[in-house]
């Protein structure tokens, strides 16, 4: 009698899931629920996709994929047949919600990006949000991912990181980013097109400084692969010497060498902040400019001040 009552309850938590308001509300099929798997595939190497991969995405009754041209290629590499379906931000809320639907019939689909894992970066959270809503079992299925083979690759310090997706593609915004990690005590990763990375460089260098490390991973995996490590001053002069600027780029960025952080006495912070409240600006302008001069956080010599 349990079971029948917990099954009645998941037929009717699925059926108000599915039946978003202001449209028609889709049948629920009385039968157990599929699986959506998430399945990451290789970053450039065709080789680095795994076995268990492999087998999932040959047993799946679907693959929900960005492009569908671009995946018939590693299927093709792999003679794997299953039909695709397209999966992209310009149809992932319709789209979604006819997957779940298949999903809640008994069909198991695996979620793919172009490369590496997916959802991050790539579109996918409304389908596996949707899913989980709908008590559909929810498998990752661990592989590539640029990211993480960036980092450790890169010789920085990988016990505390921060992956924030790309950069803005705006100068200002993008700067915005910048100042907000310039006191992170941790490796922070960062994706970005070939045509802004030079002058996304060039922000590191001016709101950073010329001495932060960063690590330039290009084409990772790939033919091409190669990693320009150094002071983001040296790694901007190096790319900005080519003839072109291309492939897939991940830059990660480390923490301010020490040398810079301890530049500035606590006694010499107080003093330019006080001279420049004497002047006439605001306490917040002053630590804000002084914290801007000496490449430190607003909180740290907040936090310095106040001590």
């Amino acid at each position: 009698m349990g079971r029948r009552i917990a099954s009645v309850y998941l037929r009717l938590e699925q059926e108000r899931i599915l039946g978003l308001p202001g449209t028609p509300r889709m049948r629920y099929c009385p039968c157990m629920a599929g699986t959506l798997f998430l399945v990451a595939t290789p970053i450039g190497n065709l080789g680095d996709i795994t076995y268990r991969a492999v087998r999932i995405l040959t047993s799946v009754n679907a693959i929900a994929c960005e492009d569908t041209r671009h995946t018939r290629k590693l299927l093709d590499h792999y003679s794997i047949s299953t039909p695709l379906i397209s999966l992209h931000e310009h149809n992932e809320a319709d789209r979604s919600r006819q997957l779940v639907t298949r999903l809640c019939c008994g069909e198991s689909i695996a979620l793919v990006s172009d490369a590496g894992t997916p959802l991050v970066s790539d579109p996918g959270y409304r389908l596996v949000s949707l899913a989980v809503s709908a008590s559909i079992p929810v498998v990752p299925v661990p592989g590539p991912s640029a990211l993480l083979a960036a980092l450790s690759a890169s010789g920085l310090p990988t016990d505390e990181f921060h992956f924030l997706g790309f950069l803005a593609a705006k100068a200002s915004q993008r700067r915005k980013q910048l100042e907000s990690i310039r006191e992170e005590a941790g490796t922070v990763i960062f994706y970005e097109a070939p045509h802004r990375m030079l002058d996304s460089l060039a922000d590191v260098e001016s709101i950073l400084g010329p001495a932060r490390p960063v690590v330039l991973a290009r084409e990772v995996t790939k033919v091409h692969e190669e990693f320009l490590r150094g002071p983001v001053s040296s790694v901007l002069r190096q790319l900005s010497a080519r003839p072109t600027v291309k492939g897939e780029f991940t830059l990660v960025i480390g923490r301010a060498p020490e040398a810079e952080m301890e530049q500035a006495s606590p006694g010499v912070l107080r003093a330019q902040v006080e001279a420049l409240i004497q002047s006439g600006s605001a306490r917040m302008d002053a630590i804000k400019q002084v914290a801007h001069e000496h490449r430190l956080g607003k909180r740290e010599v907040y936090r310095i001040l106040e001590s």
